[in-house]
């Protein structure tokens, strides 16, 4: 079914702390099976921006709708299930890789799988047993690629990567936006995410650079 209006619509949305903007107006529109790039300086707000995106932070001004609905009228939990902030530095959980990927379970009652686990795994080339290994046994490229499989156990329609490939190395980048690319194409998933990488920039789908915050300053798609 087809609709006449974005599914994440972003009208003029601000920031502000103690009397300082640290973000600057931003409007933007994104579409099922659209892959958005925020690039711009430090201090530009786009970590900023998607953490009010994903309500970790309220906004200033303006407003934002989600499927025509502003998301200050939504379930809190409900809207996270359907638009998931991923974090720079993966927040994990419990003792286990399997705690963190049966938490999503967990969270809707219902009882993990551990055969779709293990899948899920092998989408970032991540082997089978390390479902059972120690979170402090890690790398830092797995710890991400766990917290990032994490947020897709149960595919939202929005997905919200803040800097998620920025410390990793090559062949682990290539691996993440790999994932993420086949869940544009195919599964019609909505991106929102943040980079500094020229190659990233270079191959993105769209791109909206953000300017810090200044008197007249507005951040709109060019």
């Amino acid at each position: 079914m087809t609709t006449d209006y974005p599914l994440l619509d972003v009208q003029g949305v601000t920031f502000s702390l103690q009397g300082r903007m640290l973000l600057a107006p931003v409007s933007l529109q994104l579409n099922a099976g659209e892959r958005l790039l925020l690039t711009g300086p430090s201090g530009s707000g786009k970590s900023t921006l998607l953490k009010i995106l994903a309500t970790l932070l309220e906004p200033s001004g303006g407003q934002i709708l989600f499927k025509n609905q502003n998301i200050a009228s939504l379930k809190t939990e409900h809207y996270r299930q359907q638009v998931s902030y991923c974090f720079q530095t993966p927040q994990l959980f419990g003792d286990t890789v399997y705690d963190n990927l049966a938490l999503p379970w967990h969270i809707r009652q219902q009882k993990p799988s551990r055969d779709k686990l293990v899948e899920s795994l092998a989408d970032v080339h991540l082997a089978a047993d390390m479902l059972d290994k120690k979170i402090e046994q890690l790398s830092g490229g797995e710890k991400q690629r766990v917290g990032l499989l994490r947020n897709l156990q149960f595919l939202p329609q929005v997905l919200l990567l803040d800097e998620v490939t920025s410390a990793l190395d090559e062949e682990n980048k290539v691996i993440i936006n790999a994932l993420i690319d086949s869940l544009v194409r195919e599964k019609h998933l909505a991106v929102i995410g943040i980079s500094h990488d020229g190659q990233e920039i270079r191959e993105a789908q769209q791109v909206l650079k953000l300017e810090a915050p200044e008197q007249g300053t507005t951040n709109e798609p060019a």
